[in-house]
């Protein structure tokens, strides 16, 4: 029975760090200006997805995919462009060489504008509503067999699009090691239990929180959030 109680105060203890660490995340992200970005992914809902907005989510995950997430926003309004701002996945399909040559003049990485290109002739082939379909009833194992998306990037691509689920960035797998829970998910939907958000805005904040302050960098953790 001590055990027990033992077992239960380091949950509680847990819970209420966890809720804590984001109350205080988020007020600092909305106080630096994050709120349109934390306005967007709350009212993403994947049954209104697009075209144009699935292409435009799914070649942004791919270029994030090892790049600084700074490095990408600064170019992808050219990007865009180079890819006819996701009009069509036919027309980027019928123009796949000249938009990855035109793509290379900012960013000289051909695989992933490959890859882009790719994706959308995936979609020209079997039409978006057909691929939509697909996606909504099972989204992870749809986007993993889309090229440069794997297990991880797929779970990027599925919250960006409005699916409620956390992805294990090594941020948040760091911060759900610290608190003590066995997932990210399992600590977004904790924090989410605690203060109605979605778990999807929950990774948001806290993602963006820990990219923009450099929290792992300091040697020395705040005492408020020692269990």
């Amino acid at each position: 029975m001590a055990i027990e109680k033992a077992l239960c105060q380091v949950v509680v203890n847990r819970d209420l760090c966890g809720a804590q660490f984001y109350s205080d995340a988020k007020t600092w992200v909305l106080d630096k200006g994050f709120a349109p970005e934390i306005a967007w992914q709350r009212e993403q809902h994947p049954s209104n997805v697009s075209e144009s907005a699935f292409l435009r989510e799914a070649a942004w995950v791919v270029y994030c995919s090892g790049f600084r997430e700074a490095t990408v926003r600064k170019h992808f309004d050219y990007l865009s462009l180079c890819f006819f701002d996701w009009s069509s996945a036919a027309e980027i399909a019928e123009n796949a060489s000249a938009c990855t040559t035109s793509a290379m003049l900012v960013l000289a990485n051909r695989p992933k504008h490959q890859a882009v290109a790719r994706i959308a002739q995936h979609i020209a082939e079997i039409g978006y509503e057909e691929f939509k379909g697909r996606f909504l009833q099972s989204p992870l194992e749809v986007f993993t067999t889309l090229p440069f998306l794997g297990p991880i990037t797929s779970v990027h691509l599925a919250k960006n699009l409005g699916f409620d689920i956390a992805k294990p960035d090594r941020h948040l797998v760091r911060l759900k090691d610290f608190l003590g829970y066995k997932d990210v998910g399992a600590m977004c939907t904790a924090i989410s239990s605690s203060c109605g958000d979605p778990v999807r805005v929950i990774d948001l904040v806290l993602w963006r929180y820990i990219e923009q302050t450099g929290i792992w960098q300091s040697t020395k953790t705040p005492a408020l959030y020692a269990l």
